[in-house]
């Protein structure tokens, strides 16, 4: 059997989720692709995918043998590029991840850039609030926000942003100025689910960090509705500085308790951690690193 071949089939069945779907990416049959699959298992002695009527689900053995893969299939296609004479022009499927308004504001522009200079790559967006395993879902890149657990990802640190409290200048004229975190229990919040899932903002006093609890007239899942209601005057919000910082760009909202804010999110680059990178993958990641760190987001 073509092991290569197989060993494609394998990856693009896991990263399309179906049978259907990676036939129709690999422009051939589904009894094809169930051949080859059916073929690999059987040369490895091991199952790799459990198939129900609904969804499919990767084995452990299939997980192990999944990063192996996408390792082997980036080597080779990174060693022919070396060997062409488009080495030098990045092509190929880039694969993105990012929350959503940072993806919105900051990574849709800089891959907008980044296709236009390489008219052969394509893009493919995955903008979510909630972290998204890279291998499990084909990423080549993602931005996160946050200290980082996985050590199986290479990391470049491109900023910080802050966690910043909030109101607009209406409200903060009837209702007064919180000077101290303790105030902010005498006035009705804004909060969004997805920075403080408990009814609690946190604040740094003195070296500790400590929790204040809120009274949150409004709870939302969603950014922008959440920082619509804070810009109406619904209340105090507590949000991420690059998602406030548009508003008190405009004078729609007003930074407090500035003083008491607990340590600032690191913001990394991220990409699994492969012997050899594509060379769309080393240079996308490195003009985001580049554009990226001349950002400041707060």
């Amino acid at each position: 059997m073509d092991k290569l071949n197989a060993m494609a089939t394998f990856v693009r069945i896991v990263e399309k989720g179906s049978l259907t779907a990676a036939a129709e990416g690999l422009d051939t049959s589904v009894p094809s692709v169930v051949r080859t699959l059916a073929a690999l298992e059987r040369e490895l002695g091991v199952r790799l995918l459990n198939r129900t009527t609904r969804r499919l689900h990767l084995t452990d053995e299939g997980a192990q043998y999944l990063d192996h893969c996408r390792m082997i299939l980036s080597a080779v296609q990174d060693f022919e590029l070396r060997l062409t004479s488009h080495q030098a022009q990045p092509r190929g499927r880039l694969a993105l991840t990012s929350s959503v308004m940072f993806g919105r504001r900051y990574i849709a522009p800089i891959a907008a850039d980044f296709i236009e200079r390489h008219p052969e790559v394509t893009a493919e967006f995955l903008f979510v609030d909630r972290v998204v395993s890279l291998v499990d879902e084909g990423i080549d890149v993602a931005i996160r926000i946050g200290h980082l657990k996985d050590s199986s990802l290479v990391a470049i640190r491109v900023g910080a942003v802050r966690r910043v409290v909030c109101a607009s200048p209406r409200y903060l004229q009837r209702h007064g100025v919180p000077r101290k975190p303790a105030d902010v229990t005498q006035h009705a919040c804004v909060r969004h689910t997805g920075l403080a899932p408990r009814s609690e903002w946190l604040f740094r006093i003195g070296r500790r960090d400590v929790a204040i609890p809120v009274n949150a007239v409004v709870t939302c899942n969603e950014i922008d509705s959440a920082l619509t209601a804070c810009t109406r005057g619904a209340g105090l919000g507590m949000f991420l500085s690059y998602q406030a910082a548009p508003g008190r760009t405009s004078g729609d909202l007003e930074y407090v308790l500035e003083d008491f804010e607990t340590e600032p999110l690191p913001v990394h680059v991220i990409y699994p951690q492969t012997r050899l990178m594509s060379t769309r993958v080393r240079a996308f990641v490195d003009e985001c690193v580049t554009k990226l760190r001349g950002v400041a987001f707060d």
